[in-house]
């Protein structure tokens, strides 16, 4: 069982930025690769970046690319979405997850574990 938090969003202005942190706790972090998804109302849950477990190879959706930087700290059990130049269609909730076997895989159902989210709001 893994068990993630999230931390980290808020209300920001377009153009600001946001860093969201996901902690873990659990079996071994560096075992599973990790992601972020979003999800606004009314609308289904995207991806939006994933790291591998040894942090070596990164995806990211085409709409956050160049903007949104994934990174992680194995020793510390923490995940991390550096997002700069927010616009008001990066409004969602974000939400962490952890599985294994799929590597960057770009779909929720190849992550078995979640956190509750932390919204994010960017306004115009």
């Amino acid at each position: 069982q893994v068990r993630l938090v999230e931390s980290g969003g808020g209300l920001v202005q377009a153009g600001g930025s946001l860093r969201l942190s996901c902690a873990a706790s659990g079996r071994t972090f560096s075992n599973y690769d990790m992601a972020w998804f979003r999800q606004a109302p009314g609308k289904e849950r995207e991806f939006v970046s994933g790291i591998i477990g040894s942090g070596a190879s990164t995806s990211y959706a085409d709409p956050v690319k160049g903007r949104f930087t994934i990174s992680r700290v194995n020793a510390n059990n923490t995940v991390l979405l550096q997002m700069n130049s927010l616009k008001p269609e990066d409004t969602a909730a974000y939400y962490c997850a952890a599985g294994a076997g799929y590597g960057l895989g770009r779909r929720a159902v190849q992550y078995a574990y979640w956190g509750q989210g932390t919204q994010v709001t960017v306004s115009s």
